[in-house]
């Protein structure tokens, strides 16, 4: 069974692991609602608590997949979702974090998840046209009437999470990091524990490439996320594929798989940080969970890092990565 971590300092207690649900329903080949709940129904008996979506994811599906996964087994989970844009036709047309939006964005989303709470509510990505403040603000009038537990902010970087954090306390950040993505380490991770903040770190295993399962851009179907990738591209697929190659050879030493040594690696970082892996089968629920009991020892942690300092490529195209507040 999996231990519990704290993330922040206001009471907020999930399992050391969570699951990303966003490719149950979107960006990552095929869906099966079917198989999708019984994974959902899976990692509760396999101890984790913890379940991440959006009201982008689909959009709107994902968070109705998990109302009805869930209806009868709310007491067992933790939920966060996520705020923050006005969905068109492309689904992301643009960003919105006014006041007026948070408050319509969450009413829906408790909708479709069939409750009357959101345990952890995130803005997705930081608005640059409202002020933080006023973001933290009318969360924290939200966390006042009942309908969120606690405060999150996604992709933000140290400047933007100590603002919000002055007007409302921020329980954790969400944001891609992983042996393959190292970004975080010289100033936010820093912030984020001067101020007591957790760390949720999305795409813990590369998009594949930890695993090594990554293939070539070209070689997914259309609709996968991974197709408009840079760093499934060219040269750029050949140099980060080489990195990975190091974590395999750990894995392969110790009898386990490339994903769970990532996932390890992840978990050694501090009892703050509880990766969420995604995926929408149950096999692949029960290897990540099992990453949990794998030590890495002071000599494993540091091949490991010296060997994915770097990656190729920016980790979005140059539209997404307009959208991250660094």
């Amino acid at each position: 069974m999996l231990q519990k971590r704290k993330l922040g300092s206001q009471g907020l207690e999930v399992s050391a692991l969570g699951l990303g649900c966003m490719g149950m329903s979107q960006s990552y080949g095929s869906f099966d609602d079917a198989e999708s709940i019984a994974t959902l129904h899976r990692a509760i008996e396999l101890g984790v608590t913890f379940f991440d979506t959006a009201e982008v994811y689909g959009p709107f599906t994902n968070e109705e997949l998990l109302g009805r996964a869930f209806a009868d087994r709310r007491d067992k989970v933790t939920i966060a979702t996520k705020f923050g844009f006005v969905i068109g036709k492309d689904r992301l047309s643009q960003a919105d974090s006014r006041p007026k939006h948070i408050r319509e964005v969450v009413d829906a989303s408790l909708k479709r998840l069939r409750t009357d709470h959101i345990d952890l509510l995130y803005q997705h990505r930081v608005d640059p046209n409202v002020p933080i403040e006023d973001v933290a603000g009318a969360v924290g009038e939200l966390v006042q009437a009942g309908k969120v537990r606690f405060f999150g902010l996604s992709e933000a970087g140290a400047g933007t999470v100590r603002r919000a954090h002055g007007v409302h306390p921020v329980s954790a950040l969400q944001s891609e990091y992983s042996l393959w993505e190292r970004n975080l380490e010289d100033e936010i991770i820093p912030a984020l524990r001067e101020l007591g903040i957790g760390l949720v770190p999305f795409s813990p295993l590369g998009r594949g490439f930890l695993t090594g399962t990554a293939q070539r851009a070209e070689d997914y179907p259309e609709g996968d996320f991974r197709r408009g990738d840079p760093r499934f591209q060219g040269e750029n697929f050949d140099a980060n594929m080489r990195a990975a190659d190091e974590v395999k050879a750990l894995a392969d030493e110790k009898g386990v798989k490339p994903g769970q040594i990532a996932l390890a690696w992840l978990l050694h970082r501090g009892d703050d940080v509880v990766p969420i892996p995604g995926t929408k089968r149950r096999t692949y629920l029960e290897e990540n969970v099992a990453s949990a009991a794998i030590q890495l020892s002071a000599d494993d942690l540091s091949r490991l890092e010296a060997a994915l300092k770097t990656t190729a490529g920016p980790r979005y195209p140059e539209r997404m990565m307009a959208l991250i507040d660094r």
